[in-house]
């Protein structure tokens, strides 16, 4: 007869106690991870209680599932997978303040060039994150050797651990949502689903996420582009004539300034400017103070697809590696059909973000990369050609091409992790206590006096009379890991709503005929294309843009993030806060309920238009919407 006692040998309690043991060891791990080296901003008891909680399920499944395939050495498999799986994350964390996604992995090819980047992450403490694992190895493996000959975990018990991780989950689930409603739907909040759900699960979820987005594009068709296009059309206003054409037939030159944000411009280091001679340029052109960039993980190539295209970038992943192959209406194509050269110059390898597949999408006629610059070492640092050079080789190339042109420079050095010769450093480095941020000044001093030899060339060339720059900034340099240290260089606190207004990014629309105007309307990058299509009077039939026009005094007055937070003329959204955009104070979330609102559904609608790459069926929709509009 069964009876637990003659169960419960020896061997058995052992055993028991070894995975007891073991889980318990991951799970400490988990949560130190989890509520001290990621930034989750735990709120209450409530919360750090969840959090505590949220790692036991996803333990359970690994370890169960490495139990079931494997005995003993599969739990151990189990252990390393999930310890490295932590520490990617930890690396991945520090730099971009984000979680990876599956789509993040195509992009394994970037890694090569990071180089400095990555050993700037790495910290000599990160090895004691691993010592657990030696543990793990010495309780399986060498414990009492003796007994252990014995110690072999059967593949039912791995099935029973796997199967006890689901009710632990739907426990988590319900738990955290008594925090936080419809969670799941949450999607865009990477920082929230791993503070609810715990790290390995949000990746499981993830990777839920991604198989139903590989189904979309396989049961699209073309009537979900109707809606789209409907809406669109509903929120599209009246056409304004205001500088309509005054670039016309001009070239353009739209230069891309890496990880320049807006704090920098009319600021000082050490009683010196940091951005001398882009302060006083902008003084004569249109600048913007109320521009935002809308990026996500694509980080500068998400700011290429919002100019080109007038939608938002994804969630997960970049758009340059996940759908490269859609079809698209870029800017590129639309100004070749128009008679313009269409080109992109940047120093870095063709394949760097996927751009030589991405660029033949999007209708550029060429792009300048590597190996069309002579580099040498004497040039180069960091992160390659310095900007000073490929600025001046650029315009070079520029004074030889088809007129008109439409050139896009993207710069290189100003890239974390900051670094520069010392011949180069035309500042003193910042005294925070962020060696990051100490050395961004730098760098953004070196782009100012880049920017300053392009510009006085450009002027002495006989480019200037017919050519307006377009000068922005691509998403953020320093990231909210920094805040401490941003609040030190700002003398204030970096609060939510500081951190958000951090994300305004320089632009100045610059060159001969183009008037002095300080422009304070809230826009962001998703705005670039409709802009310049005015500017140059060209008519854009591409009815799927979610930007409007920055110079129309009338426009729609909205910037949303792609973590579906937004700014309009009054308020800031942030994550369900609301706040006065001018005084920065908390207001009555009501305020906010339309913005939020309108900025997921603008964020679904893109997505759908992605992910189902829907525009292939554009012309098939129009030619449709056509017919029934001359039956009526």
């Amino acid at each position: 007869m069964f009876t637990f006692k003659k169960y419960m040998n020896k061997q058995t309690a052992m055993k028991l106690a070894i995975y007891a043991v073991i889980i318990g060891i991951f799970w400490i791990k988990m949560s130190y991870i989890q509520g001290n080296i990621f930034s989750l901003k735990v709120e209450n008891a409530n919360e750090a209680s969840i959090l505590a909680f949220n790692p036991l399920s996803s333990i359970f499944l690994i370890f169960g599932i490495g139990i079931l395939l494997g005995g003993r050495k599969g739990m151990f498999v189990s252990y390393i997978l999930g310890s490295i799986l932590l520490y990617v994350n930890i690396l991945f964390y520090r730099e971009y303040n984000d979680f990876i996604t599956i789509p993040m992995l195509n992009q394994v090819a970037n890694l090569a060039d990071l180089g400095g980047s990555i050993t700037t992450i790495l910290s000599p403490t990160d090895i004691f994150l691993f010592v657990d694992v030696l543990i793990a190895a010495f309780l399986l493996f060498y414990l009492n050797p003796e007994k252990l000959t014995q110690f072999m975990p059967k593949r039912r018990e791995g099935l029973i651990l796997a199967i006890v991780a689901i009710p632990l989950f739907i426990v988590n689930l319900q738990w955290a949502e008594t925090e936080r409603t419809d969670l799941l739907e949450r999607t865009f909040d990477r920082n929230m689903l791993v503070k609810y759900i715990g790290l390995i699960n949000y990746h499981v979820y993830d990777a839920v996420l991604q198989g139903k987005t590989e189904m979309t594009k396989t049961l699209a068709d073309s009537n979900e582009l109707v809606p789209v296009i409907n809406y669109l059309n509903e929120k599209k206003e009246e056409d304004s004539d205001r500088l309509e054409g005054v670039a016309e037939g001009k070239n353009v030159i739209a230069i891309s300034m890496e990880s320049t944000q807006t704090f920098v411009v009319d600021n000082t280091l050490h009683g010196e400017e940091l951005t001398p001679y882009f302060n006083d340029m902008k003084e004569e052109g249109i600048y913007f103070d109320n521009f935002y960039h809308q990026v996500k993980q694509g980080r500068t190539s998400d700011s290429e697809f919002l100019l080109a295209n007038s939608m938002y970038p994804l969630n997960r992943g970049a758009v340059f590696f996940t759908h490269s192959e859609n079809e698209y209406q870029g800017l590129p194509n639309l100004l070749s059909d128009n008679g313009y050269f269409t080109n992109v110059m940047h120093a870095n390898d063709k394949t760097f973000w996927n751009r030589n597949v991405m660029y033949d999408s999007l209708g550029y006629d060429d792009f300048f990369s590597k190996e069309d610059y002579e580099i040498t070492p004497e040039k180069s640092f960091g992160w390659g050609y310095l900007d000073e050079y490929f600025f001046l080789d650029s315009l070079d190339k520029m004074k030889q091409m088809d007129k008109p042109f439409y050139s896009k420079l993207i710069t290189l050095t100003n890239h974390y992790p900051f670094d520069l010769p010392e011949d180069k450093k035309l500042i003193e480095e910042g005294e925070t206590n962020s060696g990051t941020l100490n050395r961004y000044f730098q760098t953004i001093r070196y782009q100012d006096e880049a920017l300053k030899q392009l510009v006085e060339e450009f002027k002495q060339s006989n480019l200037y009379d017919n050519t307006i720059l377009v000068i922005y900034g691509d998403h953020f340099g320093i990231s909210e890991n920094h805040q401490k240290a941003m609040g030190q260089y700002l003398d204030k606190e970096i609060n939510d709503y500081e951190q958000f207004q951090l994300q305004r990014v320089p632009l100045l629309i610059y060159g001969k005929g183009i008037d002095a105007e300080k422009n304070h309307t809230v826009g962001g990058q998703v705005d670039l294309r409709p802009t310049l299509t005015n500017l140059l009077g060209i008519e854009d039939p591409n009815p799927v843009q979610f930007g409007h026009d920055l110079m129309d005094p009338e426009r729609r007055q909205l910037m949303i993030t792609r973590d579906g937070d937004f700014a309009n003329e009054d308020y800031v959204g942030i994550q369900g806060v609301c706040y006065d955009r001018e005084t920065g104070e908390e207001v009555e979330a009501d305020a906010c309920a339309e913005g939020f609102e309108k900025a997921q559904e603008e964020l679904e609608m893109s997505d759908e238009v992605i992910y189902g790459d829907l525009l292939r069926y554009l012309d098939e929709t129009q030619m449709l919407d056509e017919e029934a509009t001359t039956e009526e």
